[in-house]
């Protein structure tokens, strides 16, 4: 199954030079957040409104090295794969630009549509 995690351009350039990924939320909450292709428009909204250079890295789960856990942590009734230690800068798969809108907002790029 592919998950998306989305972050800014520098720290993906940034990981690509030290060979691995951690994220800001590994050292401070244990894992790196992702989501399925579907609801990272929503969760996009929710943490990025209107923050531009963002890519959407396309992430093979399978090919993760860490475990992959899927959890509702927050209660909402649904669940999202968080990955619990370093991301192999391997296991994604494609990069994909993902900039707001005029207001601020996200959708999902066209080109992740057929990967639902």
């Amino acid at each position: 199954m592919i998950i998306v995690h989305a972050l800014l351009r520098t720290e993906w350039e940034s990981a690509l030079a030290k060979g691995v990924y951690k994220g800001d939320s590994l050292e401070k909450e244990g894992f790196i957040h992702c989501s399925p292709i579907e609801k990272i428009a929503s969760v996009a909204n929710y943490n990025f409104r209107g923050i531009k250079g963002l890519i959407l890295l396309c992430i093979d789960e399978s090919k993760v090295k860490s475990e992959v856990r899927w959890e509702d942590l927050y209660n909402e009734g649904r669940e999202y794969p968080h990955i619990y230690g370093e991301m192999n800068i391997d296991s994604v798969i494609k990069t994909v630009d993902f900039e707001p809108n005029e207001s601020g907002t996200f959708l999902l790029p066209k080109e992740l549509e057929d990967m639902i």
